[in-house]
């Protein structure tokens, strides 16, 4: 029973993940983009679902949100970074911002 304990985690963290994205939007849409690395018509669709909407697509069986590292190089990077404090929130920025968004990733 492990698993559909499993499975109801899954269905939470979609439908958090999907009202989170949809709040980001609407108070900074280019933020948001950046952020959740989608482009203008993912932004489009996500900001015009409804309640209904949201909860029947947080009902699927795998994460719809994705872990933000193509490589275990790059979280290799973040979690062992020898820099000072100051400036290892500074150089994650950097790391994650250099990830392309999801358009750019599609067109190459």
């Amino acid at each position: 029973m492990q698993t559909n304990s499993h499975i109801d985690e899954i269905h939470e963290m979609n439908l958090a993940y999907l009202l989170l994205a949809q709040r980001l939007i609407n108070e900074d849409r280019a933020t948001a983009k950046f952020r959740l690395k989608i482009d203008d018509e993912m932004a489009d669709l996500l900001q015009e679902l409804n309640a209904r909407q949201l909860t029947r697509l947080s009902r699927v069986n795998q994460l719809l949100c994705h872990f933000g590292h193509d490589s275990a190089e790059q979280l290799r990077q973040l979690t062992h970074n020898p820099r000072e404090q100051g400036l290892a929130q500074f150089h994650t920025s950097l790391l994650m911002a250099s990830r392309p968004a999801a358009s750019t990733a599609r067109e190459q």
